[in-house]
Order: C-alpha cells, then structure tokens, then sequence
C-alpha cells in the first residue's frame, strides 16, 4: 500500500475499543532516549543495519527532528499489543495484527502536522520491515488522517501494523514527515 494511500485511509477511518482477549502487552516505564540517523525503507525490505545500537525500549522517550528547522517531536512508545485483536476486520490467513501506543509530544519551535501512521514500521526477527496497516483493533483508539500538534501539545493513539503469524516482532520504529526525516528513532521490544 502506498503512503499516499495509507493516509487517504487513515483519514477516513478512527480506531476505538477496550483491549481484550489473548494477547502479549509490552510495557515499560519511560527511563531514557536515543535515536539515530537512517532513511526510510519500503514494506517488507530487510531492515538496515544500525550504525550505532539504540538503548531505547519500550516505554522509553527518543528526541526526534524533521526536516524544517524548529520541527521536533518527543516520541513514546507507551505499550505493543502484540496480536491485537481487529475489531469488524481481521488478518489474512497466516497473518496477524500488532498495534503499538505512540505518545507524541511537540518539543519544537512551530507546529507538527503529519500522519503518524505514515512515520512508523515495526522489524521482525529476520530484518523485515512492515509498516502501517489501516485497520481498526480494540487496542485502543488510534491516529486519524492528520495529526495537527501546537507547541506543547501530546497526541497518544495506536498504530496497527500486520504482520507474518509466525514473525516475532523486535524493534519499532519512527521517522517524522512520513518517514521521509533523517532522524529515525528505534526501540527494542523485549
């Protein structure tokens, strides 16, 4: 699915519910940040190779810039649901749902607007990366089309990714304006 496709959907469609059933949640308390630099991969493409590790993890804030001056965000990843159970649409056969918790916080000088869903991809075990999938989990409610941030402002919602069955999901990643910004923040899922 294209990123221009991926947010004409997300703009149409709004994630809510209550988490329930058998599934895996990864919390951690917020103790630190990292981030590094990296440009954006396609679906499905094996990950790149970090230059330097991240010490990030979930529940950890890294400190992100975009590509205008003054853009930054301070990102959060506050839980993985992990598989997420679809609410009204459900995975293909052999495939599952991951919804991750973004907490994001505009640190810069002017105002944040972008699709989230767009910025972030999850990694598996053997190197693929998977972006986001638009579809609604009862993980919680998610980010819709455009997220608008003043100043100061925090937006939190999920971002639903789908995924191989057999995949084991160990890393998230986020990259502002789409996925187009230099700065990539990565967080290692226990």
């Amino acid at each position: 699915m294209s990123r221009l496709s991926a947010f004409a959907l997300a703009a149409v469609l709004a994630v809510g519910g209550t988490a329930y059933g058998d599934r895996t949640v990864t919390e951690a308390p917020a103790n630190g940040a990292a981030a590094r630099s990296a440009a954006p991969a396609g679906p499905h493409t094996p990950a790149r190779s970090s230059p330097s590790p991240t010490d990030a993890e979930v529940g950890d804030t890294v400190h992100l810039t975009g590509m205008k001056e003054g853009e930054k965000l301070a990102v959060t990843v506050v839980k993985v649901v992990d598989p997420a159970t679809g609410e009204g649409t459900a995975p293909g056969t052999g495939e599952r749902y991951v919804a991750v918790q973004f907490r994001l916080h505009n640190t810069g000088s002017q105002q944040y607007r972008d699709a989230p869903v767009n910025s972030a991809k999850v990694v598996d075990d053997q190197g693929q990366e998977f972006s986001s999938w638009i579809a609604e989990t009862t993980a919680g409610p998610g980010f819709t089309g455009t997220t608008t941030l003043s100043v100061g402002d925090t937006a939190l919602g999920h971002v639903t990714f789908k995924v191989p069955e057999e995949s084991r999901i160990t890393e998230i990643q986020f990259t502002m304006n789409s996925g187009f910004a230099d700065d990539t923040g990565e967080w290692r899922v226990p």
